[in-house]
């Protein structure tokens, strides 16, 4: 894990210490066993773990320092980026949320092998979950590196978000078409896109699209399952 420390020591010396690394060590191992009997993650190699996965995850905090906010996952498969945030950030309160119930109780087995406390394990539909009056426009911000395009994404994530939050996805590095093709999406679930960040790390590009919720979501949104991928708001 010493390509980690080195990692956060760039961003910040006091986000990272033994007992963290040793959590993101018993992480890999609770990871690299499910995924033998378990689709997780078709990286399985612990340096393109790290890179892959824990530092990409980790990277957002290049840009954006978490203190105790609320945050939900959507779509956050084997834990990424929830788990790794939450590690390096303990007084965030974080949501993993995640469609297939046998990577919930994955997720569940983590949080508590970790030992991870104000963090919970959700199974459910980004649709059903964005008008699930406890969980709507209740989160400080929503995260996801979940595959599917901003027009797609921002109807499964924003209904999260309360108004002055932020949904912040994890995109691929040439992200301006997908930009341009997702405002209006964006702009009808009420949102606004403030920023782009970009980072490289050993060519692997990731941009981080910082996207404000200026106000309330409309009823009309999520649509039902299904809906936003077959007919996108573009």
């Amino acid at each position: 894990m010493e390509k980690l420390r080195k990692f956060l020591d760039v961003i910040d010396t006091t986000l990272v210490d033994d007992n963290k690394l040793a959590q993101f060590e018993k992480y890999y191992e609770l990871l690299v066993e499910k995924n033998k009997v378990m689709n997780l993650t078709a990286i399985t190699d612990r340096d393109e773990v790290v890179l892959k996965h824990f530092i990409d995850s980790a990277a957002l905090l290049k840009f954006h320092k978490l203190t105790d906010e609320k945050i939900i996952d959507v779509g956050t498969g084997a834990g990424f980026p929830g788990i790794p945030l939450k590690i390096l950030c303990p007084d965030i309160k974080v949501t993993l949320f995640d469609s297939l119930n046998k990577r919930v109780l994955f997720l569940q087995e983590v949080i508590d092998e970790l030992g991870l406390k104000k963090i919970e394990a959700v199974h459910g539909r980004a649709e059903e979950g964005g008008r699930d009056k406890t969980m709507r426009e209740a989160y400080d911000i929503a995260v996801s590196r979940a595959v599917a395009n901003m027009a797609v994404l921002s109807e499964y994530c924003l209904p999260f978000v309360k108004t002055g939050g932020y949904f912040i996805p994890y995109k691929s590095f040439e992200i301006e078409e997908e930009l341009n093709e997702g405002k209006k999406a964006v702009s009808a679930l009420g949102g606004k896109i403030k920023k782009v960040e970009k980072l490289d790390i050993e060519g692997n590009g990731r941009s981080f699209i910082f996207i404000k919720k200026e106000k309330p979501t409309p009823k009309a949104y999520p649509r039902k399952a299904g809906t936003a991928k077959k007919q996108p708001l573009l």
